[in-house]
């Protein structure tokens, strides 16, 4: 189709560069030829004088005539060059301007960029040839005539002057405009130094034309954009400069790739304007740095990499170059230069690590390397590390450091696992740190606890074996401060004896020391007059009246304590009753200001007096205090009483115990069969209970607990009791005897074999059973757990239970458990003989196939009677036919027949007798032939002997034809045979017959005939009398070795095809 009309290009007259056809005259007028190519895949469009369009498809050269005999200019689109000559011509007859025609070539799926195949660079560099040598030629002055300066630049001017017949030139593609024009340019924008990332975009200022004048402008007063794309003249274009220039470098481009370019100018007084497209193609450089090569594979000794290619820029990549450093972190040196992606290292050291890099190279250059990546050969598990060493120590922390395992590749990364134990805990290492770092820190953990610690080392390849086991410990903490100092004994005028009790936390380690401080009350500084490990001193040169104080500390591995509280040594006296008429005791005297009584009875009131003491004595008695002490739980029960209802009830009662100032709100009852398993029954504030569901003649043990608002009493004494003895259980376990499972083998059909489990005899021996089956029809057996039920009905379900029996009673009925008897066993089917043969009897029984086509339930036992008089299975299967073989002639042999199936076996049958016939001769040879005269021939064959007294006689046939006759028959060996005819062949043949005596009627039993003799009779010729015979025999043995061969070679035909067939098979259709 007839492609869009571009905008206005400067024409470009390639008049050297088209190829030109000689001229051709026609009248007058001469005519100038131009051929244009039209390449494959391509469409050549032109408007002919009438308006139609006609599409021209390449490949194919398209002669253009000019009728003036001028020559047109070509114009070219924008971003197309090597195809310059073929595809914009301008066309002008008899001195009119026909409108240009735009002939674009057009492929499917492909833009119209420079195609740089071979045909297209060797374009390239012819024109550029000849523009040299035209520049050479001094041909630079005439701009229409002279070629391009670049083929990658695009020659367009909307101002060129086009010559017409006359050589004149005129404005303008279609007339000189009188209205002012804006926009157009001075000079398209052009492109040089292009190269594969940069190119040099050069522009003219902008002119206005009004009435044929032009007027330029200031270069300050317009600003310049340049926009360029790479996807084509209808892609996106991208804005890369702005400025007042008119000349700029276009960097960042991309190698080997087609532009489009674009400026457009704008000022305050001109609208803005765009200038047409110009297209060029970047330069082919060095490939891009590839990317980093990927481990596809590593073993010990080998490193497999992989990588892929980089942008080649324009020029096919024809190498890789693959480096590494040797893994010594060393210089870089090649392992690898080929055009192959992926390499396998090899011989390499195992646990090493080796740096690599990759560089691309094509036909213009090699690219910058890729990031180095370092890989490491496999190796083997590091060796085990030595146990961790203890650097520092706290009361809840540990820090723990190490060194890598000895004998370790150096440059391997290894990481650790600490693993430790807690003495004690029972829940052996637990992981603790798993790291890299050489050392760690452990805190939340117990003062003065010893920790077990064994180390790991990790690499790639696994796990170490683990280190020796060591033990370290935290370090204890202060004890804390001891009970305050107590008076014991009388205080004395200058002495006295104080106590203390030791700390309530010691830290984690023993006490090793206390010290013991005084100070007078009125002075206020301490003294220290005791320091040891006792924890009792007595404080002598006292001043008697005076007020001392006294405080003790302590001190460990953990450090020394706080001080305790300060005791004030004055004497108190505390009295105690239990009611008003109760006498008083006392239960105190001492300096400290309280006192905790001990052994009170809860919920109890008690009455107490206080009374003072100085150096002088003792003062009165205090107000009397009355306290009532917290109700307590109850106090224990006494043995429950135990009354047995019956076998399986017993009722418990029991007696309140002293509720020790709290109501008793429940009691719980303990029972059980065993006195230390006894579990709740019964929980409630009843004072009785009673026990259902218990096993007769068992012993059972229970206690009672009582219980109040303040807990729960000490459960009482045990009781215990036995129940009394009852009926049996009941059977659990019924079940059917299978026929192996029984000693004597009962008939299935009516008996049943049953076997159950003995129950629980509840303290009265198992004395029998009872049996119930069918219509409750009742057994009784005696103590046996198996019982076999007989005279039953064949092929009936019956329902069975049981029931044990003791000297208490009968126990219930076990379940009812299903049995099914099996149907009788079959009747022997009638046996009889079908076929007779000399050393065969065909036997058949019953109706059915002779054949188990079917499953059949019903199989057969044949037997046959022995020399010995025993009978032994012949055949045993589901058929009703059997053929006996390998019997002797004549000779009578019994049978017998039984029939079985799932019931059982049945009966046998009554035996039968079968004889077997008797054989008939063996086959004999065949016949000699003897001629005695010209027409009389003696025939003989070879005789038998007589059969178990049977006589034997021979019948003789003879055919001259097809039938044969017989001529003989008699007990003689031969027959001589006279009046032969002359000049006829004769086939004799000969057979035994057996006569038999014994049977009526003497019949004879006649055995196969012999092979035929041919033999003729001929005019004797002087010779010996058997020469006749001797030839009609070679004779027929030759006929016979020739149909032999005639048979072999057709045998031997068929397998030669049989074998090619195959072999074509196999290699067409096959393979």
């Amino acid at each position: 189709m007839m492609a869009e009309q571009p905008p206005p290009l400067e024409a470009t007259p390639l008049l050297n560069e088209v190829p030109l056809l000689p001229h051709m005259v026609n009248g007058d007028s001469i005519q100038q030829v131009i051929l244009v190519q039209v390449n494959p895949g391509e469409t050549f469009t032109i408007t002919t004088e009438d308006g139609h369009i006609q599409c021209i498809q390449g490949p194919a050269h398209v002669p253009m005539m000019s009728p003036n005999g001028s020559m047109p200019p070509i114009f070219v689109p924008p971003g197309y060059v090597s195809q310059v000559p073929s595809f914009l011509l301008l066309l002008r007859v008899d001195n009119e301007v026909i409108s240009p025609f735009f002939a674009e070539p057009r492929s499917h799926g492909r833009t119209n960029f420079i195609q740089r195949d071979e045909r297209s660079l060797k374009m390239q560099e012819h024109l550029k040839k000849r523009l040299k040598d035209r520049q050479a030629s001094g041909h630079t002055n005439n701009k229409l005539n002279s070629p391009p300066s670049s083929p990658h630049k695009v020659l367009n001017s909307s101002n060129a002057t086009i010559p017409n017949g006359n050589g004149k030139g005129q404005q303008g593609a279609v007339g000189a405009l009188k209205q002012k024009q804006i926009g157009k340019t001075k000079g398209s924008p052009e492109v040089s130094d292009i190269q594969a990332r940069s190119a040099v975009l050069s522009w003219n200022l902008p002119v206005s034309s009004q009435n044929g004048e032009s007027h330029s402008h200031s270069p300050a007063a317009f600003t310049f954009e340049v926009a360029i794309s790479n996807s084509g003249k209808n892609g996106k274009f991208k804005s890369v400069y702005v400025g007042e220039e008119l000349t700029i470098t276009l960097p960042d481009l991309r190698p080997a790739t087609d532009y489009h370019a674009r400026v457009s100018a704008t000022s305050s007084s001109i609208k803005e304007t765009i200038s047409e497209l110009v297209s060029f193609t970047t330069e082919s450089c060095e490939p891009d740095c590839p990317a980093a090569p990927k481990l596809i594979n590593r073993t010990k000794n080998s490193l497999s990499l992989q990588w892929k290619s980089s942008n080649d820029n324009g020029s096919k990549i024809t190498n890789f170059l693959l480096e590494w450093d040797e893994g010594k972190n060393g210089p870089f040196k090649e392992c690898y230069y080929g055009h192959l992606k992926q390499y396998k290292l090899t011989k390499l050291a195992p646990s090493t690590r080796y740096s690599l890099r990759l560089a691309a190279k094509n036909d213009i250059g090699m690219s910058g390397f890729s990031e180095t990546v370092t890989f490491g050969t496999a190796g083997v598990v590091p060796p085990a590390p030595a146990p961790p060493t203890l650097l520092e120590a706290g009361v809840t922390w540990m820090a723990l450091g190490w060194s890598p395992p000895a004998g370790g590749a150096l440059d391997d990364t290894l990481t650790y696992s600490l693993d430790m134990e807690e003495e004690g805990s029972g829940y052996g290492f637990q992981p603790q740190y798993n790291g890299d770092e050489l050392s760690c820190t452990l805190r939340n953990l117990r003062r003065s606890t010893s920790y077990k610690f064994r180390l790991f080392a990790y690499n790639s390849e696994g796990k170490s074996s683990p280190s020796e086991v060591v033990e370290h410990s935290t370090k204890p903490d202060r004890p804390g401060a001891p009970s305050k100092p107590a008076v014991k004994g009388k205080i004395h005028p200058h002495s006295v004896r104080v106590t203390w009790e030791p700390p309530k936390d010691n830290g984690g380690s023993d006490i090793s020391k206390y010290f013991l401080e005084i100070s007078e009350a009125s002075v206020g500084r301490w003294e220290p007059i005791y320091s040891g490990a006792q924890r009792e001193h007595v404080c002598d040169h006292l001043r008697p009246g005076t007020s001392y104080r006294l405080r003790v500390s302590c001190a460990s591995k953990g450090g020394e304590s706080q001080v305790s509280d300060v005791t004030t040594v004055t004497e108190y006296l505390l009295e105690m009753a239990s009611s008003e008429q109760d006498e008083r005791r006392v239960l105190y005297q001492g300096p400290a200001a309280e006192f905790a009584v001990t052994n009170l009875l809860p919920g109890r009131s008690y009455s107490f007096w206080l009374r003072a003491g100085n150096r002088v004595g003792f003062g009165p008695h205090s107000e009397k205090a009355e306290i009532c002490t917290a109700p307590g739980p109850p106090e224990q029960c006494c043995k429950p009483l135990i009354t047995c209802k019956s076998a399986t009830c017993a009722v418990v009662s029991w007696e309140s115990p002293a509720c020790n100032g709290a109501e008793i709100t429940e009691y719980r009852l303990d029972w059980g069969q065993v006195e230390g398993s006894m579990h709740i029954i019964y929980t409630g504030p009843c004072q009785s209970y009673e026990v259902k569901g218990l096993t007769p003649a068992t012993t059972y043990y229970c206690r009672v607990q009582a219980v109040n608002v303040a807990g729960a009493g000490l459960f009482g004494d045990t009781g215990v009791i036995t129940t009394p003895p009852s009926v049996p259980a009941a059977v659990a376990v019924l079940h059917l005897l299978e026929e192996d499972q029984v000693e004597i083998s009962p008939p299935l059909s009516t008996c049943l074999a049953i076997q159950w489990e003995e129950p629980c005899c509840h303290g009265a021996e198992i004395t029998g059973y009872n049996i119930e089956y069918g219509e409750k029809q009742l057994v009784t057996v005696g103590r046996n757990t198996t019982h076999v039920l007989e005279n039953l009905l064949p092929d009936t379900l019956y329902r069975i239970r049981v029931q044990a029996i003791n000297s208490l009673g009968v126990g219930p009925f076990s379940h009812s458990m299903k049995a099914k008897t099996k149907p009788l066993p079959p009747d022997p089917p009638h046996l009889e003989c079908v076929v007779f043969s000399y050393q065969s009897l065909k036997l058949k029984w019953g109706e059915g196939p002779s054949r188990a086509l079917i499953p059949n339930p019903t199989q057969f036992n044949l037997q046959m009677e022995d020399r010995f008089g025993r009978f032994v299975t012949v055949y045993n299967g589901p058929c009703h036919t059997y053929k006996v073989q390998r019997l002797s002639e004549s000779t009578t042999y019994h049978f017998r027949i039984q029939a079985y199936n799932d019931a059982g076996e049945g009966a046998f049958s009554e035996v039968c007798a079968f004889t077997t016939t008797k054989s008939p001769p063996a086959p004999l040879k065949a016949p000699k032939v003897i001629q005695l005269e010209e027409n009389t021939f003696e025939i003989t064959w070879e005789p038998l002997q007589p059969m178990k007294g049977d006589s034997i006689v021979y019948i003789l046939q003879l055919a001259a034809g097809r039938e044969f006759d017989q001529v003989y028959k008699g007990p003689e060996p031969c027959f001589r045979l006279p009046a032969a005819q002359t000049n006829c062949e004769y086939r004799a043949r000969v057979c035994a017959g057996r006569q038999c005596h014994d049977l009526p009627g003497c019949p004879e039993l006649c055995g196969p005939y012999s092979p035929s003799t041919v033999f003729s009779c001929q005019r004797r010729e002087p010779g010996p009398a058997a020469a006749p015979a001797g030839t009609e025999l070679a004779q027929s043995g030759k006929r016979l070795r020739e149909e032999r061969a005639i048979a072999i070679a057709l045998l031997c035909g068929f397998a030669v095809v049989a074998i090619l067939f195959a072999v074509v098979i196999q290699y067409f259709v096959i393979k």
